[in-house]
């Protein structure tokens, strides 16, 4: 395909779509441009798990453009919910009764950005009624702006994305990401890594969920899995997955939703395998 058959994406500008690849790309430069003046760290739930000023100033940054557009609308930031599994399944509960709700994680990929390691995103994300209509992810480090709109496909810098086209395990390369909660989720999916790693080409763990799938998405890798996610996390990614032509669930094989916390993303193709393969580990590890 050359340059003339490219189909241009154009989003008008009041559009949700617009006010999302601005917040998106606004808070990213801000991001990026703090590199390394971060000062102050503060933990969570453990000392994997860290905020920054830098998500905190970022999430009030898209809130307030998102409000100046959109005052009705509601919004699930990550740093405006407390610490843990309960807290983040509460905060969606009582937003998914919204008619519009925007899903934000400021900075996908703390521990990188406060390390210097550039695999860190911004990820917007609007629900209408529950179901996602509109994820923006943009990683500042690549300039790279992913978009999807639900039935419209999804776009990096205007181009579709298309997930890529491995039938096989054998030839997939895989994604995962290393769960905080060390008691429970971290044992399976060591367990799951073990029986994967012998029949894909390879697993990497990057350390951004959106990032994750926004690769997914564009092809880039053949699937992704990971354990005690929230809504922010993965929203926006998971309706890129699905706009270019990918599936996504939980690892248990049951569809997409926001109140998903364990996800497996494929290109379609591999998913079933995925899904078995993490089954049979799970049957041989302690739940």
């Amino acid at each position: 395909m050359n340059e003339n058959d490219k189909t241009p994406y154009v989003v008008s500008s009041k559009s949700y779509t617009a006010v999302a690849i601005n917040c998106a790309a606004k808070a990213g430069e801000w991001i990026k441009s703090r590199l390394g003046s971060v000062k102050q760290l503060s933990t969570k739930t453990s000392p994997q798990d860290i905020v920054t000023e830098v998500d905190k100033g970022a999430e009030q940054m898209i809130r307030k453009l998102i409000l100046t557009h959109f005052p009705d609308h509601a919004i699930l930031g990550e740093e405006g919910v407390e610490p843990g599994a309960e807290a983040a399944a509460r905060a969606l509960k009582a937003a998914q009764e919204e008619e519009y709700l925007w899903i934000i994680d400021p900075v996908d990929g703390t521990t990188n950005y406060v390390h210097g390691f550039p695999f860190y995103s911004v990820s917007i994300a609007l629900a209408h009624r529950g179901e996602v209509i509109v994820g923006v992810i943009y990683d500042p480090s690549r300039d790279e702006l992913f978009v999807a709109e639900k039935g419209k496909g999804a776009y990096v810098h205007g181009n579709p994305t298309y997930v890529s086209k491995e039938s096989q395990l054998s030839e997939s390369l895989l994604a995962t990401g290393f769960p905080i909660d060390s008691k429970v989720n971290l044992p399976l999916n060591m367990a799951e890594l073990h029986a994967l790693l012998p029949r894909v080409r390879n697993v990497r763990a990057g350390g951004s969920a959106a990032l994750h799938l926004a690769y997914v998405a564009a092809g880039r890798l053949s699937g992704y899995w990971e354990h005690g996610l929230s809504a922010w996390d993965i929203a926006a990614g998971a309706l890129l997955v699905q706009e270019s032509g990918g599936a996504v669930t939980d690892t248990d094989g049951r569809p997409f939703d926001l109140s998903v916390r364990n996800i497996a993303a494929t290109n379609g193709l591999i998913h079933q395998g995925l899904l078995d393969t993490l089954k049979e580990a799970g049957e041989g590890s302690v739940r």
